[in-house]
């Protein structure tokens, strides 16, 4: 097996345990969920096939679903923004994306920033409309949004900080 797919695996299984024993147990102030999980999604490589990607994008979510007792919002949020990501990448990196070559540890941070908060956000927003499923409930389910997308990029981007590989 390829080294790449191997380093996938283990990425994916990671962010899933660290997802369901750790994350899912943090509620603070009873609407701040941290959804590190995404970040299999956000970080999946440019040139892989993009049908492979968007069957790991619903496994992934499936799997926290499943874990969460949650009814399948985490794997319509993840296909949500695993098909919304194209053009995400297309709007935060321009031609770097067009031609694909993208490496996330050699962007500048602020597109890089703006690539997780759009994706952080959409992916939130599908979930808590999806979990909320009322319309009388629309400033609840933009502050869960709005608190939790903070609080999960904040997390998104210590994680890719703390274990990116130096570039020299």
């Amino acid at each position: 097996m390829n080294s790449n797919v191997i380093s996938l695996i283990l990425k994916f299984i990671t962010l899933i345990l660290v997802q369901v024993v750790i994350l899912n147990h943090i509620n603070f102030l009873g609407y701040i969920n941290p959804y590190l999980y995404i970040l299999f999604v956000v970080l999946y490589p440019v040139k892989n096939d993009r049908m492979i990607f968007m069957l790991l994008s619903f496994l992934l979510g499936i799997l926290v679903d499943v874990f969460s007792d949650s009814g399948g919002i985490h794997a319509a949020a993840c296909v949500t923004i695993a098909y919304l990501r194209p053009l995400v990448l297309k709007w935060s990196f321009g031609t770097v994306y067009e031609h694909q070559t993208i490496k996330f540890n050699n962007v500048d941070f602020g597109s890089k920033l703006m690539y997780f908060s759009l994706l952080t956000v959409i992916h939130h927003l599908v979930l808590f409309l999806l979990e909320v499923f009322n319309f009388s409930e629309t400033l609840l389910t933009l502050q869960k949004t709005l608190f939790s997308s903070i609080f999960t990029i904040l997390l998104c981007v210590i994680v890719t900080i703390i274990f990116s590989k130096r570039s020299k």
